[in-house]
């Protein structure tokens, strides 16, 4: 089987909390074309390298020094993404996310 190295996904989940209002829009914005909102300040991003690179970049120029708040970046393997459980009824479900969903 050949594969084209750099274009095997990764699945992200990106959160951020972020003081000033301007920048956190142009986050979630930047944010909302590379993935699905999970929460309010979580993204769940499936990217290849490449695309990782270029969206890490994007938030380092988003996010000066002078901005108050972080982004966090957690890599989830294959392994994890499945084993994902949600309480409740998610407001935004992601596409193909072959989680457990257990309501109470």
């Amino acid at each position: 089987m050949c594969r084209i190295i750099g274009m095997e996904k990764m699945t992200y989940l990106i959160s951020y909390d972020i003081e000033e209002d301007r920048t956190r829009t142009k986050l979630s914005k930047l944010l909302q074309g590379y993935g699905v909102r999970i929460q309010y300040s979580v993204f769940e991003c499936s990217l290849t390298d490449a695309r990782f690179q270029k969206l890490y970049g994007e938030i380092l120029k988003l996010t000066t020094e002078k901005c108050a708040g972080s982004v966090r970046f957690y890599p989830l393997c294959k392994n994890c993404m499945e084993k994902i459980m949600t309480i409740g009824k998610p407001l935004h479900e992601p596409e193909n996310l072959n989680s457990s969903i257990i309501v109470i």
